[in-house]
C-alpha cells in the first residue's frame, strides 16, 4: 500500500487539472492563514484580527491597500502584503506549476523564498504520489528544504538544516525545550539517523520531523534517488523525458551545456567550462556532478541536440546547501515552442 507523507504540505487539499497539474482550493489557501506569520497573536489589534477572520471565511477575498494599511502592527502589515501578493499571483496563474514557472520566467523575483518552497513541496509530493521508496521521499526534500552537508572519511551526508538548528536550540522539544534549556535542565539527545535499509520503513512515521540524514556518497542510494526525483521534475513541467546519472567528473571535449543546481555549483561549473583552475576548497564543496541526457533530442535546441547536459550540486562555504530546482526549468536547452 502506498504511503502518505508530508501531510503539512496540504497536498490532499489541492485539486488536479486534466493535465495533471495542481490548482489551489480554499482549503489549501486557509493553511497559510494558520501559519505563525499570518495568525494574529493574542495581543493583535482588532483590525488585524477582523481581516484574518474574513480571509479564513473567504480565502479569495479581495483586500485593498487601504485595508492592509489599517492593520495595527507594522510587521503584520508587511506579512499580509507579501502573502496577498503571492495569493493573487497564484490565483491568476491558476495552478501551482504555472505560478512557479511564472516566478522565474518573469524577470525580477519578488516572491519571498518561503512561499516558493511552500509551492514546491506539494508539487514534489505530487511527483512522488504512490511511492513506497523512503529514499525518493527523503531526496525530494532537497527541492524545498535547506540542508547542511558534512563530509568525513569519504562519506557525504545531508541533514535538514532547520531540524539541526531546532534541536540545537530546544533539543527538539520546541518552546518547552527552550524553556528547559534556559533553566539548565538536561535535555534528552534527539538522534538524527542516517537513512539505511534497517530504519528505512520508519521514514514514513517521521517524515514531518525531517530527522533522517541522506547519504549522498557516490554509489549510494541518495544521489541516485535525487536523480530520479529531478527526472520527474523535468518531465512534469516540460514534458521532456530525461535520464540523469551521477558522474565523478566531466570528461567531454565537446562539453556544450551545463546547469548549476545552486549558486555555488553554477560558479564552479562556469569556471571549469572556461578552463579556469578550481582550488581544493571549491572542489571539496562540490557534492556531486550529474550527466543529463534527453530521451528525444528533438526536445532540445537544435544547436545542442544530442549532447549531454552537465549538472552540479555544491554546498556553500558554511556547508549549507539550497538546491534550486527552478534552475532546471529555466536553464535546460529546451526547444522553443513554435
Amino acid at each position: 500500500m502506498a504511503q502518505d507523507f508530508w501531510v503539512s504540505s496540504g497536498y490532499r487539499d489541492l485539486a488536479r487539472t486534466d493535465e495533471g497539474w495542481l490548482s489551489p482550493t480554499d482549503a489549501w489557501l486557509r493553511r497559510f492563514l494558520t501559519r505563525e506569520e499570518l495568525s494574529p497573536p493574542d495581543d493583535a489589534g482588532p483590525r488585524e484580527k477582523a481581516m484574518h477572520d474574513r480571509l479564513v471565511d473567504k480565502p479569495r477575498l479581495r483586500v485593498g491597500a487601504a485595508e492592509i494599511a489599517d492593520v495595527e502592527d507594522a510587521d503584520a502589515r508587511e506579512n499580509w502584503r507579501h502573502w496577498l501578493a503571492f495569493r493573487d499571483r497564484l490565483l491568476a496563474a491558476g495552478t501551482l506549476e504555472a505560478c512557479y514557472l511564472g516566478i522565474f520566467r518573469g524577470g525580477e523575483i519578488d516572491i519571498p523564498p518561503l512561499f516558493i518552497d511552500l509551492v514546491a513541496q506539494p508539487i514534489v509530493r505530487h511527483l512522488l504520489e504512490g511511492t513506497e521508496d523512503p529514499w525518493l521521499a527523503r531526496a525530494g526534500e532537497l527541492l524545498f528544504r535547506r540542508q547542511r552537508v558534512s563530509a568525513e572519511n569519504g562519506q557525504v551526508l545531508a541533514a535538514d538544516a532547520t531540524s539541526i538548528e531546532m534541536y540545537a536550540e530546544s533539543g527538539g522539544f520546541g518552546d518547552l525545550g527552550r524553556l528547559l534549556k534556559k533553566q539548565n535542565t538536561p535535555l534528552a539527545q534527539v538522534k538524527l539517523d542516517v537513512l539505511n535499509h534497517e530504519n528505512a520503513a520508519a521514514y514514513f512515521l517521521r517524515d514531518e520531523l525531517h530527522s533522517f540524514l541522506l547519504d549522498l556518497t557516490p554509489g549510494r542510494e541518495g544521489l541516485d534517488s535525487l536523480a530520479r526525483v529531478l527526472e520527474r521534475w523535468v518531465a512534469h513541467f516540460t514534458g521532456a523525458r530525461v535520464a540523469i546519472a551521477p558522474v565523478d567528473r566531466v570528461e567531454d571535449e565537446r562539453w556544450r551545456w551545463h546547469v548549476g543546481l545552486d549558486t555555488e555549483s553554477t560558479a564552479i561549473l562556469n569556471a571549469l567550462y572556461a578552463g579556469e583552475a578550481i582550488d581544493d576548497e571549491c572542489r571539496a564543496r562540490m557534492v556531486s556532478l550529474f550527466r543529463l541526457e534527453f530521451s528525444d533530442p528533438g526536445d532540445m535546441r537544435a544547436d545542442v541536440a544530442g549532447r549531454p547536459v552537465y549538472l552540479g550540486l555544491a554546498a556553500r562555504e558554511d556547508r549549507t546547501l539550497k538546491l534550486k530546482p527552478q534552475n532546471l526549468l529555466v536553464g535546460l536547452p529546451l526547444r522553443a515552442d513554435d
